[in-house]
């Protein structure tokens, strides 16, 4: 794309509001924001809400929900297509003016008997054209029709596919408003793309048969084409239909679940694009990146381990300070307190290399959110390492630790390995009963970490109530 055409790049995302947006519709959302992001271009989000018996409210609700949290903010409002009736109206009478559409009378029956006599004779299933040239005005029951060219290709270059072409003999002659008022899917389509001076419209391959019909569209409408990019779709491991036996959900259930929207959105660019080997990007990386070359051809394969795997990477390298908003909801989920919330800022460094999701930070943070008395101790791991020889090095510690000055994580350190090296231990010999008495599990981060984070009164109790168990 040379330099002169910059600032004409706008793209847009169009779901239509009939479900949830998930992972196949993000990807393609983030492909066209992060397009009009690498060239100061624009991004348009458009309701595509024509089918009034398959829409709802909620799901509207929820596409833009998720939207805001993966952070793919569109330049101005969203545009809804059934408060555009009157714009495709005019569209349809100037095509209706010009001889490129007319008024058809057949009923549903009729067209579907066409239909089926084409089968039987080994055609393509298409209407004859029969009202073409009836010069019929508008009535009751009456739709109107594209007359679409007669003969030749239909031809494009595409963004993922390269050189397509369709024969016009493939078509007919499409409704463009059925009977009862309402505008087809692709006639809506491109006077919105139209009307929105949309430069580029990429999307799923599964949209790649309606690209020549809308086409002939802009065509008719003496309109310039956008570039169209048609991305395959995104399989299941099995290369089969992704669904939720994949473990695929909606875009609102991961956040649900405590992804990061950069993981998410680092995750599924990966599905389809490639910058190199580079497997990890930051949002600014991604725009510097995407400028919608490298795009595959092939279907990519949906892994829910590997989505993870780039989640921790995310997680790993976020601030505390970050992440400690972002965190709370998850801890108050958890049924864990989260009134102080600068021990809940000191403990997530301790955690944040052993989570893979903010649900599992908040989780494995509880030993160190709740205090002494609410503790729950792990009866294994209590049995194996709080046993008289363990207490006895519990309460020797504690003694030291009481005095100890300061009480900050060197300090700490300095204790308890004098304390192994003064008495001729081994540190298993100490360590488990010490991590058992602070944490009620075998597991956790560095002791004198836990110890420097809870302050010495909490670690203290801890060890007093473990030592009298």
């Amino acid at each position: 794309m040379s330099a002169t055409t910059l600032s004409q790049v706008v793209t847009r995302f169009a779901p239509s509001p009939t479900g949830h947006l998930h992972i196949g519709g993000a990807r393609t959302a983030i492909f066209c924001w992060l397009m009009a992001r690498h060239y100061d271009g624009r991004f348009v989000l458009r309701i595509e809400d024509t089918d009034t018996e398959r829409s709802k409210q909620e799901y509207t609700d929820s596409i833009l929900a998720s939207m805001r949290w993966l952070g793919l903010e569109a330049d101005g409002e969203p545009v809804y297509q059934t408060k555009r009736f009157d714009l495709y109206n005019e569209y349809i009478d100037r095509l209706l003016a010009d001889g490129h559409a007319y008024w058809c009378q057949c009923s549903l029956e009729e067209v579907e008997a066409m239909r089926e006599k084409a089968r039987a004779a080994g055609e393509k299933p298409r209407y004859d054209g029969r009202c073409r040239h009836l010069g019929l005005g508008p009535g009751p029951g009456r739709a109107v029709r594209l007359a679409a060219p007669l003969s030749g290709k239909v031809l494009f270059e595409d963004m993922v596919k390269g050189h397509v072409a369709f024969d016009v003999n493939e078509l007919d002659d499409m409704v463009l408003r059925r009977a009862d008022g309402a505008p087809t899917y692709n006639f809506a389509v491109v006077v919105d793309d139209i009307t929105m001076n949309i430069s580029h419209v990429i999307r799923g391959d599964d949209h790649v048969n309606n690209t020549p019909r809308q086409i002939l569209i802009y065509q008719a409408l003496g309109a310039k084409l956008p570039v169209f990019g048609h991305v395959p779709m995104i399989l299941g491991p099995d290369r089969q239909k992704l669904s939720k036996r994949h473990g695929a959900k909606a875009v609102i259930e991961y956040e649900k679940d405590g992804l990061l929207p950069e993981a998410l959105i680092n995750y599924l660019v990966r599905l389809g694009w490639s910058h190199g080997d580079q497997e990890i990007f930051s949002r600014e990386d991604m725009i510097a990146h995407f400028d919608g070359t490298s795009l595959n051809s092939s279907p990519a394969a949906f892994d829910p381990e590997k989505l993870l795997w780039v989640n921790a990477q995310h997680l790993r390298a976020a601030s505390p300070e970050d992440l400690l908003p972002r965190l709370l909801p998850f801890i108050d989920r958890a049924g864990l307190p989260a009134g102080d919330q600068a021990l809940v800022a000191r403990c997530i460094p301790l955690y944040q290399p052993r989570a893979s999701t903010l649900a599992e930070l908040a989780e494995q943070m509880r030993p160190l959110l709740l205090k002494a008395a609410d503790i729950s101790y792990d009866p294994a791991a209590t049995a194996k390492a709080l046993t008289p020889e363990g207490k006895a090095h519990v309460a020797a510690l504690r003694g030291r630790l009481e005095t100890l000055e300061p009480f900050d994580k060197e300090a700490l350190h300095h204790c308890i390995h004098g304390y192994v090296e003064e008495n001729g231990l081994k540190f298993k010999a100490v360590g488990p009963a010490l991590r058992v008495a602070l944490l009620g599990t075998a597991g956790g981060p560095d002791l004198a970490d836990v110890m420097a984070v809870v302050g010495r009164r909490d670690a203290l109790d801890r060890l007093d109530r473990a030592m009298g168990m």
